[in-house]
């Protein structure tokens, strides 16, 4: 469908999508993932069913962009230093695995994942891709200062950054260091730099 054709029914309601999305986060904290359901998070904010299905296909995906998605729209840091701005993006991603709701999720959305190859497909295309593009600037303004190569590849950059924090804070549920996303950064910025 493109986007030129007019959309059918009713539009829709940017409160209804925010309150099932911080119903969602709530639940998954306070229940846990397995116990959390699309009926639960349907009554406790005051919708239908429907609703939530004509949104998201099911409780992965809802669950994943209520606990995972919550600074994919900040705008991408502009610190001036490659390594300032992979600080404030670390923290950021280390702040959000550290809530509650993530390490209550992250448990049964993996083993969701793994044994859905088209969820985890879709998980990639509808959220992991459109917040790796929106941080691509940070590595452009870090190129055009001279810090990193053109060629630098940023996706594994990325992905890198994402399964330290990940593994350290997510997996092995260790309390961070409170200098851990400045020491992360320091360290990819340097290996990265133009020498």
């Amino acid at each position: 469908m493109s986007s030129t054709q007019p959309s059918r029914g009713r539009p829709r309601d940017p409160r209804s999508h925010e309150a099932i999305i911080g119903v969602t986060a709530e639940l998954v904290a306070e229940l846990g993932y397995a116990a959390t359901s699309i009926g639960a998070v349907a009554t406790r904010a005051g919708v239908g069913k429907d609703t939530i299905y004509r949104r998201w296909s099911g409780k992965p995906e809802l669950v994943y962009e209520a606990v995972f998605t919550a600074t994919d729209d900040a705008p991408p840091p502009d610190t001036g230093t490659l390594a300032g701005d992979l600080t404030v993006l670390l923290q950021s991603l280390i702040d959000e695995f550290r809530a509650p709701a993530a390490a209550a999720a992250l448990p049964g959305l993996l083993a969701d994942f793994a044994a859905d190859p088209e969820l985890k497909a879709r998980i990639r295309g509808d959220f992991l891709a459109p917040s790796k593009e929106r941080l691509l600037g940070v590595f452009e303004r870090a190129v055009q200062r001279g810090e990193i190569a053109a060629e630098t590849p940023v996706d594994l950059v990325l992905d890198t950054l994402a399964g330290a924090v990940f593994f350290h804070v997510g997996l092995v549920g260790e309390r961070p260091d409170p200098q851990l996303a400045e020491l992360l950064a320091a360290v990819v910025a340097k290996g990265i730099e133009v020498r």
